[in-house]
């Protein structure tokens, strides 16, 4: 059997993320310093000391999380030989790092800049992102169908575990639209306290951007294949890597069909590599018979 290494997405930052891997070990100081040079600002102390709302901020949530997966991943490496790597959403970028396709440098500035074309997409206020609990995905798929229309869209936009599908699109549809999913057994339609509607088709001026930024980037075929998002399928070569991602931009994410796939792959064990442990808590309702570690912390080095 085998193991995966996966990365977590937005929502899964804190102020103090990072700190203790940076004071522990150089290797692990060295990508916060890294990436501070490169964006030409300091990030490492938004993600150190805040305030929140500038670690909220996209464009700077985004580096961040992948700074620190970079970190952590770099301190492990030693102690693990993945199979594969998966990331959900922006957590692919440290996925796709990890693998080799790209370097940690244009890593940190393709998110920083994939952020800011994310936020610009939608004007704020414009957007929202709900989580749907309790209702089978095929139908909050039906209902989005049915319901959407030009000037109101809504649509999946993250498919994390069984019971558990993010919708995003216009935010003044979202009052109706919620009544409609309760309706048709919905135990609960949580808001989310996010800045744009995020993987949905509102975000095409963000993709069209990102397709144009990443012409220019400097992708490598993969060392290790990672399971990407928007296929939920294997990928190893530069030309599959770089297309996935543009396309991830207004597409949904299918976490539940990548972890899937990568335990029909033979996979029994998931490491979280990065701040929290939101994906160890989806992986584990997706499948509870297999392991998942998350190390988040220098303390919790030792579940290696």
């Amino acid at each position: 059997m085998a193991a995966a290494v996966v990365f977590p997405g937005q929502g899964s930052q804190f102020v103090g993320m990072g700190r203790d891997f940076y004071d522990k070990f150089d290797r692990a100081r060295a990508f916060f310093d890294r990436a501070d040079a490169c964006l030409g600002y300091s990030l490492s102390k938004i993600m150190f000391e805040g305030p929140e709302e500038e670690l909220r901020l996209t464009q700077n949530t985004q580096p961040a999380l992948l700074t620190m997966s970079a970190a952590v991943w770099d301190t492990i490496s030693d102690k693990v030989s993945p199979a594969f790597f998966a990331g959900h959403s922006l957590g692919e970028y440290s996925a796709v790092y990890a693998a080799g396709g790209l370097s940690f440098e244009d890593a940190v500035k393709a998110v920083h800049n994939r952020g800011k074309f994310m936020q610009s997409a939608v004007p704020v206020g414009v957007g929202a992102m709900a989580a749907v609990l309790g209702m089978a995905d095929a139908d909050v798929v039906k209902a989005c169908e049915e319901f959407s229309s030009e000037g109101a869209v809504v649509e999946p936009a993250n498919f994390n575990c069984a019971g558990q599908i993010v919708v995003a699109g216009h935010a003044s549809v979202f009052p109706e639209f919620s009544e409609l999913l309760k309706s048709r057994g919905a135990k609960r339609v949580v808001m989310l306290p996010v800045s744009a509607p995020f993987h949905c088709s509102l975000m095409r001026p963000a993709k069209e951007k990102m397709a144009e930024y990443l012409e220019n980037a400097a992708f490598s075929d993969l060392k290790t294949p990672v399971f990407n998002n928007i296929d939920a399928e294997k990928e190893t070569s530069a030309a599959e890597v770089k297309d996935a991602l543009i396309r991830q931009v207004a597409g949904a994410v299918r976490w539940t069909d990548a972890v899937k796939n990568m335990i029909a792959a033979g996979v029994d064990t998931f490491i979280e590599a990065g701040p929290g442990s939101v994906l160890t808590g989806l992986i584990k309702k997706i499948d509870r018979n297999v392991a998942c570690i998350n190390i988040s912390s220098v303390d919790d080095l030792s579940k290696l």
